[in-house]
């Protein structure tokens, strides 16, 4: 399997990396202890520009992804890297998922967050 095979895959990663960028990545800084919530302030800044280039290069990777299935399709052949692909969008999805719902939901998400925690 080459590089190019797995295509979709990767842009999707890192498209939803660049959604977690606002919400997800800086929450898991921090219950890491490595971090503090300025880190997060200031990356909820930018979540306007971040959830927006998620979304779309996660649309650009499925895009992506279904197109080398339909040519796969048409030509007969096997198509290379398909559970990987599939494997990392649906990864992706799951990570812009909560990244948008921790932006639209913020009360919601931090009350959840706190009654996960231990006592």
């Amino acid at each position: 399997m080459k590089a190019g095979d797995v295509k979709s895959g990767v842009v999707s990663l890192f498209s939803a990396f660049a959604a977690s960028l606002c919400c997800v990545l800086p929450l898991v800084v921090i219950l890491l202890g490595l971090g503090s919530g300025a880190f997060m302030v200031t990356t909820m800044k930018y979540r306007a520009i971040l959830i927006p280039t998620g979304a779309g290069g996660l649309a650009l990777g499925y895009f992506l992804y279904f197109r080398e299935r339909r040519r796969c399709r048409t030509l007969a052949c096997r198509m290379a890297g398909a559970k990987t692909n599939l494997a990392l969008l649906i990864f992706a999805t799951g990570v812009v998922a909560v990244a948008v719902f921790f932006d639209i939901f913020p009360v919601f998400a931090s009350k959840l967050l706190m009654s996960a925690l231990p006592n």
